[in-house]
């Protein structure tokens, strides 16, 4: 079994800066991390292919430094890395991502399931995984919290939704994007580490592959961001020193009457 795990390199939050012309992410000016919720696919390629036996491929579209995150999933006992970094791929949206990733699998990759988190942390939109299903005309579950089988053909899980669970029966080959829930991410062992160091990660870029190249990038994104604008927050209020039973009564008065003055009671 062949199992194609995309991840992404996502920006320290606390550190995010948007580009006001383009409203595109300013990734250089930002401490890269590996996206947090990617770790739970990892996790799951990872015992599926303890259960099954296979081949676990870390696929990634971003810069040089992306590499780094590949090799934290190779010291988890992933088996191959492909880096895909190239200026016509800067600037993409999930519409071109997608189809950059989806490419790069149909050309390249003979694979039975492709695993993916359930968003990334800069976006927050979990539109990659399905995007790529949609791309490759295979059949997607979302949001899955648990592997209950699966027989070479078929792969039956569990999906979290708002009123509970959903059970489903997904032929292969087949997208999977997974929450929290599945798994806990394992740490890398010493033995995982020396190895991943001697492990080479292909770097891929436009020439390697048939791409269109009205798909591509920042001009292949249909997503436009039309303003970029940070909120201005104020807080004004009075601070109540609670010292007696009297100032605790006093607080409770101004705290009722600064609601009644916001409409709120």
């Amino acid at each position: 079994m062949h199992i194609v795990v995309p991840i992404k390199q996502v920006p320290d939050t606390a550190r995010v800066k948007l580009d006001p012309v383009t409203g595109t992410m300013i990734r250089s000016e930002a401490d890269a991390v590996m996206n947090p919720l990617d770790l739970y696919a990892v996790e799951t390629a990872l015992r599926l292919k303890e259960q099954y036996g296979g081949w676990i491929t870390v696929l990634s579209m971003g810069p040089k430094s992306a590499a780094r995150s590949i090799k934290e999933d190779l010291a988890m006992g992933c088996d191959e890395g492909i880096l895909l970094s190239d200026k016509a791929f800067a600037g993409s949206d999930t519409w071109a991502t997608s189809y950059t990733l989806s490419t790069v699998i149909r050309q390249s990759l003979s694979f039975d399931l492709i695993i993916a988190g359930e968003r990334a942390t800069d976006g927050d939109t979990g539109q990659v995984g399905p995007g790529i299903a949609a791309w490759l005309d295979i059949p997607v579950a979302t949001y899955v919290s648990r592997i209950l089988s699966f027989d070479g053909n078929r792969i039956e899980v569990a999906r979290l939704t708002e009123d509970g669970y959903e059970r489903l029966s997904v032929p292969l080959p087949s997208v999977l994007t997974v929450v929290k829930e599945i798994a806990v991410p394992r740490l890398p062992t010493l033995r995982g580490i020396l190895k991943a160091r001697s492990l080479e990660i292909a770097v891929r870029g436009k020439a390697d592959y048939p791409f269109q190249d009205e798909y591509l990038g920042l001009q292949g994104s249909p997503t436009r961001v039309v303003k970029i604008e940070t909120p201005l927050i104020s807080r004004k209020g009075a601070v109540v020193t609670i010292k007696t039973e009297e100032d605790l009564s006093q607080a409770a008065e101004e705290f009722v009457r600064f609601l009644s003055q916001k409409g709120l009671i």
